[in-house]
């Protein structure tokens, strides 16, 4: 008996640290599944002993919010569910009732009360019995109804969540991994707490209605899916729903599972409710779960495999992520290899060494995940020194997680912006190379400098099996790099990323030089500073980078791969020293870009906004009142139309 209370303790303390650390920190110190294993091992000790502690996460419905938002107690309690597994479980429940069958949405619990049928309050589930009131935010979710038809007093739950695109094009666009968000549920969580509702209104938080708890007057004819019907017709988007009995709810659960991989909203499991509101009613509640409904959670298909290896995955901010590499399984369908293991420790809490007999799953049937370590053999082998620069690594402790980091300032993960802007469209052109892909050829080692992207057709396996990709990607991305190969030097130049230098620029050093890169390469600051445009800032610039032996060394290694076309403008340069701002719709050329470049190749420069320096604003609407207008005609600066630009280009040749 002690050594089970003892067990209790234990199960309390590590199951409540978890918990405040997934809820408050956006910190996953612990799996999921073993979240659920402990939890369910925890329930089964209290039920034998008879024993439950005060501070139980089986009794305890949420945790305490911590913000500033004002906070408001629940009319009524929002319990959770009690939850299974099992299909028969499920039959069981249901008996001869009639019952609705829904997704449960992984987002955050959100409560709406309409009074004269506008919003009148927006309060998140919280605890359970307290919440924070979100009503300014609320008011900027993509798809919630600012007003209705129904002029009662109207309450209702539902989900705010984030789709999983949306949370991957946030999430890409955070430079530091820390401040990644693990889920969507947790991006979720944040934008729809924000103390600024503008932040909330770009994230794309959308409401999914799922219980209708109040609306005066109205006869649902005591059928929950007629309340469903109801909120539907006063404009809101309600999860997706069917009815079912014990004969259909199995084809039911079936079909569900069948769209996971397809939605792009996250789900971990179905809700079962009576469809019989007073039936429902009739049975009451326990001290956690109402008795009207149920949870389900599909089982999860296990397979037992082989961890071949650890492979160590550094980020753009030095983090080094561990992924489990196992020998292939077949999980849901797909074929399986390999598993985000999150931190050192998640590593440590699994024991988790090469060669250990493995169990894995896909979490809510979509990602891959390890459930547990049958050998335990032990964490070892973490590396000394970043897989990409060799530069040494240090273990840090971030919020709760044991993380490993690379020290080396100048690793070329961390510059994966610099690759980026190399293959970016005014660049090379190379598509297909997106950031997240070249951080992930990067830290495998596939790119190590500019010239190494000219020969990944050595990596084909490893890019072809990147998630994503495929062998029409792979064929695409080697026919754009080989197209890329035939450029012009001053791409190559901005491709190279010396500070300041635009495509403009390069174009007038370029013109300069004549076109022979030596000479470039060897140019001093005075030569450069000589040039019309440039000026003593950017050529220092310039011959500070090409002052580096490295920077020269790998110039001489890229030029090779590429066939740099033969050009030497024989424009007139008419406007040689001369400024202009372009803005409004062009008739005479395709776009703007094409006046820019034009302008550039008689020896103008083109900036974006108008100031002193200003010699010409092209705006074919020359009366106009925007600001670009009113701000050159506050300085003097002469205002024309496309047709005068061209005039003076056929004057001046």
């Amino acid at each position: 008996m002690n050594v089970q209370k003892q067990r209790m303790h234990e199960l309390v303390e590590l199951l409540n640290h978890a918990g405040r650390a997934y809820y408050q920190d956006a910190e996953e110190i612990m799996s999921n599944f073993e979240y659920d294993r402990l939890y369910d091992e925890l329930l089964k000790l209290e039920q034998k002993l008879g024993i439950t502690l005060s501070d139980s996460p089986t009794v305890h419905v949420g945790y305490e919010v911590l913000s500033e938002l004002p906070k408001e107690r629940h009319e009524r309690p929002m319990l959770s569910l009690d939850k299974t597994k099992d299909v028969e479980e499920l039959k069981s429940f249901l008996g001869e009732q009639r019952a609705m069958l829904s997704w449960k949405l992984d987002g955050l619990t959100i409560v709406l009360t309409y009074r004269g049928g506008e919003l009148y309050k927006a309060v998140t589930r919280g605890n359970g019995e307290v919440g924070e009131v979100i009503t300014n935010n609320a008011k900027v979710f993509k798809n919630i109804p600012l007003r209705i038809q129904y002029k009662g007093e109207l309450i209702l739950r539902g989900e705010a969540v984030i789709g999983y695109s949306d949370f991957e094009k946030i999430n890409g666009e955070i430079q530091e991994a820390e401040a990644k968000y693990k889920n969507p549920r947790n991006l979720c969580s944040g934008s729809v707490r924000q103390l600024n509702n503008e932040i909330t209104a770009k994230r794309n938080v959308r409401f999914y209605a799922f219980s209708l708890v109040q609306a005066e007057d109205v006869d649902f004819h005591n059928s929950r899916m007629n309340q469903m019907e109801w909120l539907s017709q006063q404009g809101f988007e309600t999860v997706e729903y069917h009815a079912v009995t014990k004969d259909t709810i199995e084809a039911e659960v079936m079909k569900f599972s069948e769209k996971i991989a397809e939605n792009d909203f996250p789900s971990d499991g179905l809700v079962l409710i009576y469809d019989d509101i007073a039936y429902g009613e009739s049975l009451g509640q326990t001290s956690k779960f109402p008795r009207d409904s149920y949870a389900f959670k599909w089982a999860d298909e296990l397979r037992e495999t082989q961890l071949l290896e650890i492979e160590w995955s550094p980020s753009r901010t030095g983090l080094i992520n561990p992924v489990a590499i196992f020998a292939p399984v077949e999980l849901e369908g797909t074929t399986v290899s390999r598993a985000s293991v999150h931190n050192i420790s998640i590593m440590e809490e699994l024991a988790l060494g090469v060669g250990d007999k493995i169990e894995v799953y896909k979490a809510n049937m979509i990602i891959p995940q390890i459930a547990k370590n049958l050998t335990r053999s032990g964490v070892k082998d973490i590396p000394s020194s970043c897989p990409v620069c060799a530069g040494p690594t240090e273990i840090r402790k971030v919020s709760n997680a044991k993380a490993l980091y690379c020290t080396n300032p100048d690793c070329q993960a961390k510059h994966v912006k610099a690759f980026s802007l190399f293959v970016s469209r005014d660049a090379l052109n190379i598509e297909g190379l997106s950031e997240a892909t070249l951080e992930k050829l990067i830290a495998r080692g596939c790119i190590r400098e500019f010239a190494d992207i000219f020969h990944l057709e050595q990596y084909e396996n490893e890019i072809i099996s990147l998630e994503g990709f495929g062998e029409k990607s792979y064929r695409n991305l080697i026919a754009s790099i080989d197209k890329a190969r035939v450029t012009a030097l001053p791409k190559v130049l901005y491709g190279l990323g010396i500070p300041g230098i635009g495509l403009a620029n390069a174009k007038v050093i370029c013109r300069q030089f004549d076109y022979d890169i030596q000479r470039m390469i060897e140019a001093s600051e005075e030569e450069l500073d000589e040039i019309p445009g440039v000026g003593d800032v950017l050529a220092k610039a310039f011959a500070d980078y090409f002052a580096d032996g490295g920077h020269v060394e790998r110039l001489k290694r890229l030029l090779p791969e590429l066939e740099i076309l033969k050009e030497k403008s024989e424009a007139k340069q008419i406007f040689s020293g001369v400024n202009f701002v372009i803005t409004g719709s062009v008739k005479h050329f395709a776009n703007r870009s094409e006046v820019k470049e034009r302008i550039e190749e008689l020896g103008g420069k083109v900036t974006g906004s108008v100031t002193s320096k200003t010699n010409y604003l092209i705006n074919n609407d020359v009366t106009s009142a925007s600001s670009k207008n009113k701000k050159a005609n506050e300085l003097g600066v002469p205002i024309i139309s496309e047709e005068q630009l061209l005039n003076m280009i056929e004057e001046g040749r």
